[in-house]
Protein backbone atom coordinates (compact mmCIF):
# COMPACT_ATOMS: atom_id res chain seq x y z
CA UNK A 1 0.00 0.00 0.00
CA UNK A 2 1.35 3.43 -0.80
CA UNK A 3 1.63 6.12 1.87
CA UNK A 4 -1.25 8.19 0.50
CA UNK A 5 -3.66 5.23 0.63
CA UNK A 6 -2.50 4.40 4.16
CA UNK A 7 -3.20 7.96 5.30
CA UNK A 8 -6.59 8.03 3.54
CA UNK A 9 -7.62 4.77 5.23
CA UNK A 10 -6.66 6.04 8.66
CA UNK A 11 -8.53 9.30 8.10
CA UNK A 12 -11.64 7.38 7.00
CA UNK A 13 -11.48 5.30 10.17
CA UNK A 14 -11.13 8.45 12.25
CA UNK A 15 -14.25 9.92 10.62
CA UNK A 16 -16.15 6.83 11.77
CA UNK A 17 -14.61 7.14 15.22
CA UNK A 18 -15.78 10.73 15.41
CA UNK A 19 -19.32 9.61 14.52
CA UNK A 20 -19.29 6.88 17.18
CA UNK A 21 -18.04 9.28 19.84
CA UNK A 22 -20.75 11.81 18.91
CA UNK A 23 -23.38 9.11 19.36
CA UNK A 24 -21.99 8.12 22.75
CA UNK A 25 -21.82 11.73 23.88
CA UNK A 26 -25.38 12.34 22.68
CA UNK A 27 -26.60 9.77 25.19
CA UNK A 28 -25.70 12.15 28.01
CA UNK A 29 -24.42 11.13 31.40
CA UNK A 30 -24.57 7.36 31.66
CA UNK A 31 -25.67 5.70 34.88
CA UNK A 32 -24.75 2.08 35.58
CA UNK A 33 -28.20 1.33 36.97
CA UNK A 34 -29.89 2.58 33.82
CA UNK A 35 -27.55 0.48 31.67
CA UNK A 36 -28.58 -2.61 33.60
CA UNK A 37 -32.29 -1.87 33.06
CA UNK A 38 -32.40 -0.22 29.62
CA UNK A 39 -31.42 -2.87 27.07
CA UNK A 40 -31.60 -0.40 24.17
CA UNK A 41 -29.24 2.13 25.77
CA UNK A 42 -27.00 -0.67 27.02
CA UNK A 43 -26.79 -2.18 23.55
CA UNK A 44 -25.96 1.17 21.96
CA UNK A 45 -23.30 2.00 24.53
CA UNK A 46 -21.66 -1.41 24.34
CA UNK A 47 -21.67 -1.53 20.55
CA UNK A 48 -20.34 1.97 19.94
CA UNK A 49 -17.64 1.55 22.58
CA UNK A 50 -16.65 -1.73 20.95
CA UNK A 51 -16.52 -0.12 17.50
CA UNK A 52 -14.45 2.78 18.83
CA UNK A 53 -12.00 0.29 20.35
CA UNK A 54 -11.86 -1.70 17.11
CA UNK A 55 -10.93 1.43 15.16
CA UNK A 56 -8.15 2.28 17.59
CA UNK A 57 -6.70 -1.21 17.36
CA UNK A 58 -7.03 -1.31 13.56
CA UNK A 59 -5.25 2.01 13.22
CA UNK A 60 -2.52 0.99 15.66
CA UNK A 61 -1.89 -2.23 13.75
CA UNK A 62 -1.93 -0.41 10.44
CA UNK A 63 0.74 2.01 11.67
CA UNK A 64 2.79 -0.86 13.08
CA UNK A 65 2.70 -2.68 9.74
CA UNK A 66 3.39 0.43 7.66
CA UNK A 67 6.40 1.45 9.73
CA UNK A 68 7.60 -2.09 10.41
CA UNK A 69 7.52 -1.70 14.16
CA UNK A 70 7.79 -4.85 16.24
CA UNK A 71 4.86 -7.25 15.92
CA UNK A 72 2.37 -7.08 18.79
CA UNK A 73 1.66 -10.29 20.66
CA UNK A 74 -1.74 -9.12 21.90
CA UNK A 75 -4.14 -6.21 21.34
CA UNK A 76 -2.80 -4.28 24.31
CA UNK A 77 0.70 -4.43 22.81
CA UNK A 78 -0.48 -2.59 19.71
CA UNK A 79 -1.09 0.54 21.77
CA UNK A 80 2.06 0.07 23.87
CA UNK A 81 4.22 -0.20 20.74
CA UNK A 82 2.94 3.17 19.55
CA UNK A 83 4.15 4.59 22.86
CA UNK A 84 7.54 2.91 22.48
CA UNK A 85 7.92 4.31 18.97
CA UNK A 86 6.94 7.87 19.86
CA UNK A 87 3.61 7.89 18.04
CA UNK A 88 1.87 8.29 21.40
CA UNK A 89 3.09 9.66 24.69
CA UNK A 90 4.45 6.64 26.55
CA UNK A 91 2.42 7.22 29.74
CA UNK A 92 -0.75 7.77 27.72
CA UNK A 93 -0.11 4.56 25.74
CA UNK A 94 0.26 2.60 28.99
CA UNK A 95 -3.04 3.97 30.33
CA UNK A 96 -4.93 3.76 27.04
CA UNK A 97 -3.73 0.22 26.30
CA UNK A 98 -6.18 -0.94 28.99
CA UNK A 99 -8.93 -0.09 26.51
CA UNK A 100 -7.87 -3.20 24.54
CA UNK A 101 -8.70 -5.36 27.54
CA UNK A 102 -11.99 -3.55 27.91
CA UNK A 103 -12.74 -4.31 24.24
CA UNK A 104 -12.09 -8.00 24.91
CA UNK A 105 -14.57 -7.93 27.80
CA UNK A 106 -17.18 -6.25 25.59
CA UNK A 107 -16.71 -8.89 22.89
CA UNK A 108 -16.01 -12.08 24.81
CA UNK A 109 -17.03 -11.65 28.45
CA UNK A 110 -20.20 -9.60 27.97
CA UNK A 111 -21.96 -11.66 30.63
CA UNK A 112 -19.48 -10.35 33.22
CA UNK A 113 -19.73 -6.66 32.31
CA UNK A 114 -19.33 -4.23 35.17
CA UNK A 115 -21.70 -1.42 34.24
CA UNK A 116 -19.93 0.97 36.60
CA UNK A 117 -16.84 0.56 34.42
CA UNK A 118 -18.86 0.91 31.22
CA UNK A 119 -20.45 4.10 32.53
CA UNK A 120 -17.04 5.41 33.56
CA UNK A 121 -15.66 4.86 30.05
CA UNK A 122 -18.52 6.81 28.48
CA UNK A 123 -18.63 9.56 31.09
CA UNK A 124 -14.89 10.09 31.57
CA UNK A 125 -12.74 8.38 28.96
CA UNK A 126 -14.08 9.29 25.51
CA UNK A 127 -11.51 12.08 25.31
CA UNK A 128 -8.80 9.40 25.27
CA UNK A 129 -10.03 8.27 21.85
CA UNK A 130 -9.76 11.85 20.61
CA UNK A 131 -6.28 12.21 22.13
CA UNK A 132 -5.21 9.02 20.33
CA UNK A 133 -6.58 10.30 17.01
CA UNK A 134 -4.83 13.66 17.37
CA UNK A 135 -1.48 12.04 18.16
CA UNK A 136 -1.79 9.66 15.23
CA UNK A 137 -2.85 12.48 12.87
CA UNK A 138 0.23 14.43 13.92
CA UNK A 139 2.45 11.37 13.39
CA UNK A 140 1.09 10.47 9.94
CA UNK A 141 1.28 14.14 8.92
CA UNK A 142 5.04 13.73 9.14
CA UNK A 143 5.01 10.84 6.62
Amino acid sequence: MNKQDYIIQINEKFKLLEDYLKILKSLGKIDAGILEKDVIKRGAVERYLQLACEIILDVANQIIAEHRFRTPDEYKSSILILGEEGVLDKKFSEDFSKMAGFRNILVHDYLKLDYEKVADKVNNRLGDFEKFAKAVAKFIGKD
